[in-house]
């Protein structure tokens, strides 16, 4: 709801600009500038000192274009958010507003996006799995409720429909999907998949989408998590899918130098590990509560590129994309065994076997590149590897409850080795080899 406007800007400096007294506004507020002519959107401030004289804002995107003549509006946004169960199924811009072209949500109350530290003695052990549907994950990484971990791709991989191929089998009461920077055409692909598996009743959608408002693609993930967090505060299991947070930090470093911080590596300020630390540690499993899961993607060229390095210490493991697979070699989840030994008795086990079979493989691979590796044994982890790699570590497809997703790990042994070949204990052989078709 906007509250007022008015014109009397005192100063326009390279990214400050200074108003006479306080117009009405606290310290980190937001205020949109205005055309005086046209009442065209500018730009946006942040309130950084307020003095009994004058109060001085940082413009997210620089001064040029303004003038002591530019008109400052009020906004009860983008410091807080609206929240309504109504929202789900809608999609929503960076900072809450209604942005499908549907009608206007009546919210049930404003949140506020301040993302304040969760108050550890309420944070429980995270021990509940959250399946996803995807084997890759669910046998051999199994995710966590409360683990915030990011899938690390370059930008040319489909990271966008891996996230999309998690919502449409992950088993959470609330799915957030909250896009910076996406093209228009990712945008509806997601929103069509979710269409399509039935999901997008119990989604919400926020989108920034290429070339629009750099401050509601920064606001977007706290609006996200602020609208997460409420979920979960009223007992909902909330999954949120990030992308792509290095999209969000380029966006963070122009920012930042619009105010003129001293940059760091990269040019990103100084204060990058802690504003990612930010958003990622809303992830938590709440006493008394429900949880919030947070998978965010990070495009990168190098894992020691500045935003993957800084990641990497905030988070519980990986998911790496490479060649659109997920690579086993490469991806972890910190949390998986504090789950994945309470499920059927054959998981721990097999898990164990395929990736121990795995890396003997890839050292036949090696081999084989040179010529060698002609052994009977070889040519049956080379046949093993391929695949592996076709049945195991492609994401896509239809969703696989953790059963289906065992079993088709006992066809793959089955297909390429005797039972005494897979390190597998007698008792499991009796009790699941002759089992599988």
């Amino acid at each position: 709801m906007i509250k007022k406007e008015i014109n009397r800007i005192s100063e326009v400096g390279k990214a400050l600009i200074s108003v006479e007294g306080n117009p009405g506004v606290a310290l980190n507020h937001v205020v949109e500038l205005l055309d005086t002519d046209t009442n065209q959107s500018l730009s946006f401030a942040k309130a950084i000192n307020i003095s009994e004289n004058s109060t001085r804002f940082q413009v997210f995107n620089g001064t040029g274009g303004l003038s002591t003549k530019t008109k400052l509006r009020m906004h009860e946004v983008p410091l807080t958010a609206g929240f309504s169960y109504n929202m789900l199924g809608r999609t929503f811009d960076g900072i809450g507003q209604v942005a499908d072209n549907g009608p206007e949500v009546i919210f049930e109350k404003q949140l506020e996006t301040s993302l304040d530290t969760l108050n550890p003695t309420v944070r429980l052990v995270p021990k509940q799995p959250l399946w996803t549907g995807i084997p890759m994950i669910d046998v051999f990484n199994t995710l966590v409720k409360s683990q915030k971990i990011p899938i690390f791709a370059s930008p040319t991989e489909p990271y966008n429909r891996l996230l999309s191929q998690i919502a449409m089998g992950a088993q959470a009461d609330v799915i957030i999907f909250a896009g910076i920077g996406l093209k228009f055409d990712e945008y509806h692909y997601f929103k069509d998949q979710l269409s399509q598996s039935g999901n997008i009743d119990k989604t919400i959608m926020f989108v920034h989408l290429a070339g629009e408002s750099q401050i509601k693609g920064l606001t977007l993930p706290d609006v996200a998590l602020s609208v997460a967090r409420e979920f979960a505060d009223q007992g909902k299991d909330a999954l949120v899918l990030l992308t792509d947070m290095t999209n969000w930090s380029n966006i963070l470093r122009n920012v930042a130098n619009y105010q003129d911080m001293i940059p760091s590596l990269q040019g990103y300020p100084g204060s990058l590990y802690s504003e990612l630390a930010r958003r990622y540690e809303v992830a938590a499993d709440i006493e008394g509560a429900g949880s919030i899961t947070i998978i965010g993607a990070t495009t990168l060229e190098s894992l020691e590129d500045p935003v993957p390095d800084n990641t990497g210490y905030i988070t519980e493991g990986q998911f790496f994309l490479e060649n659109g697979k997920l690579k086993l070699a490469r991806s972890l989840s910190r949390l998986k065994q504090q789950v994945n030994g309470n499920t059927r008795s054959d998981h721990r086990p097999i898990m164990t076997a395929m990736a121990s079979l795995l890396a003997d493989a890839e050292k036949a691979y090696e081999a084989a590149e040179v010529g060698a590796a002609n052994d009977a044994f070889s040519q049956k982890l080379l046949a093993y590897r391929s695949d592996f790699i076709a049945n195991m570590e492609e994401p896509f497809g239809d969703p696989l409850e953790l059963d289906a997703a065992l079993d088709r790990c006992w066809e793959i042994l089955k297909r390429h080795f005797e039972p005494t070949e897979t390190g597998l204990s007698k008792k499991l052989i009796e009790e699941y080899w002759d089992n599988q078709n």
